[in-house]
């Protein structure tokens, strides 16, 4: 009976745990209305943009549409369930979308928010002060250029923002953005399934207080010495130095032929700086041989300091919805392919039954379209210089 039960125990071990899909959206229907409901109390109605479905200007299938944003200088709001709720414990969050942008991007988020609330959020005013767990993916205004990424910290009840910015795509095509927490309080963010920045989420994000702080007990001793130089005593101020003028007349100025000194009063030569005025006088500086450098305050221990166990646990009380909360300069942002898994390997198996199949045709067509327009263009520069070479024959027709 023993041998059986460790036999059923390693057979179980060597069975890999199924993977959680708690999202896969695709935008392929119009069944995504009934999915997916637009924020409607979070701004005005002439604020708000409105969410249609498009392929794209470069796409291989028409048919293969993602829920697009229209509208320029509008605010755009929409959620939707989770297909089941994702409660953060011993398995990764994986967040993966892709974003592309039909237009040239002056300044607008693409980024997606993980939300809590169960049957308490209100999918009407979902917005820019509504509660998060999570907001990941790009944002651009002119020069800035980042992929968010913004964790909830129950602990300290706030969002903690990445320290170092990830940079982010811009251009017309597709782009894969992925977001992996694990467990082990570890993170790592992809880009077209690329691997861009990873970590510790204490090292890359401030969940945890400093471990160390000032010793309250230590001072800087009032006899340290800091100062790296010192005037060289042996520097004496030369004798007439402060008897030369920072200015002096110009010598080659003369007074003018029409110059009246009762109307225009008394003449005097304009005045250039002195080539032999140094500024104000300063002794000459030596080493200090008495110096000890920059004083460090010690420091010790913070007692009250204690590591995070849990930090990975954005979503300890249950995540329940996805969404986009947006404002936008330039609309035409198209959003597909979410997934909100517990398995990195599944998130990219996904990618490349969607993703990655349309990218090579969404590139293809861009190439083929700037061949066009190039082409065009090359046609009408001719065609212009045989019209300007016909009115030059023109011109010398007697």
């Amino acid at each position: 009976m023993k041998f059986s039960l460790l036999a059923a125990s390693a057979l179980a071990a060597a069975v890999p745990v199924s993977a959680e899909f708690y999202l896969k959206e695709q935008f392929d229907d119009e069944g995504w209305k009934e999915r997916w409901t637009e924020s409607t109390s979070w701004k005005s109605k002439s604020q708000m943009g409105t969410w249609v479905l498009s392929p794209g200007r470069f796409h291989g299938d028409p048919l293969d549409t993602g829920l697009t944003t229209e509208g320029d200088h509008r605010f755009f709001g929409i959620s939707a369930p989770l297909d089941k709720p994702f409660v953060s414990g011993d398995k990764e969050l994986v967040i993966q979308y892709s974003v592309k942008s039909d237009k040239k991007i002056e300044c607008g988020g693409a980024y997606i928010k993980l939300l809590p609330g169960g049957d308490k959020f209100n999918v009407a005013s979902f917005g820019g002060e509504t509660e998060y767990s999570v907001m990941f993916g790009p944002d651009i205004c002119g020069n800035n250029k980042r992929t968010h990424v913004i964790l909830n910290h129950e602990k300290k009840q706030e969002n903690l923002m990445i320290k170092k910015d990830i940079p982010c795509e811009s251009d017309a095509l597709s782009h894969l953005y992925t977001l992996v927490v694990r467990p082990d309080n570890t993170f790592e963010v992809f880009v077209d399934n690329k691997s861009v920045r990873s970590g510790d989420l204490d090292a890359e994000f401030d969940f945890l207080e400093e471990k160390e702080i000032l010793d309250p007990s230590e001072s800087k001793p009032f006899d340290w010495i800091d100062e790296a130089e010192i005037p060289d005593p042996e520097s004496v101020k030369p004798e007439g130095y402060d008897d030369i003028p920072p200015e002096i007349p110009d010598p080659d100025a003369k007074k003018p032929d029409d110059w009246d000194d009762e109307d225009d009063g008394e003449w005097e030569a304009p005045m250039l700086d002195n080539p032999e005025y140094e500024g104000p006088w300063r002794p000459k500086m030596i080493p200090n041989p008495d110096y000890k450098g920059p004083w460090v305050h010690p420091k010790i221990p913070k007692p009250d300091y204690e590591y995070d166990e849990k930090m990975y646990a954005v979503c300890k009380e249950a995540c329940t919805h996805v969404g986009f909360e947006l404002w936008q300069v330039t609309s035409g942002v198209i959003f597909d392919d979410i997934i909100v898994t517990d398995s990195l390997e599944e998130a990219q198996k996904f990618a490349e039954e969607t993703f990655f199949k349309k990218w090579a045709s969404e590139k293809e067509a861009m190439e083929t379209d700037n061949l066009k327009r190039t082409m065009e263009r090359a046609k009408e520069a001719e065609a212009a210089k045989e019209a300007e070479e016909g009115e030059d024959d023109e011109e010398y027709e007697f």
